[in-house]
């Protein structure tokens, strides 16, 4: 397992101070867990993006929000990104 550091403004070390009481948690644990749910909402929106710019396919967009391609279908559903196209049709069908 890797180590990382880094400072970060006294407001925001109070916020994790009171993130850290309200989930009891310790800090590398909490830094953990909202460094990765950080990353997963990251991967999901630049996923959206993507997908909303025709740059990937669905299932390739799916795939780097790393989620199902029925889980991924709800959330561009959710986002209001239409994702049925002709040129990508046929290798979204494939994929599923």
């Amino acid at each position: 397992m890797g180590t990382i550091s880094a400072r970060v403004p006294d407001e925001l070390e109070a916020e994790l101070e009171t993130y850290l009481e309200d989930e009891n948690l310790d800090r590398s644990t909490a830094v953990r867990k909202l460094l990765s749910e950080g990353l997963e909402e990251w991967r999901r929106k630049r996923a959206l993006e993507k997908l909303a710019a025709g740059t990937v396919t669905f299932s390739k967009a799916a795939e780097l929000a790393e989620m199902s391609v029925w889980d991924f279908a709800q959330l561009a559903k959710q986002h209001d990104i239409t994702w049925v196209a002709g040129d990508h049709l046929d290798s979204d069908l494939e994929a599923l």
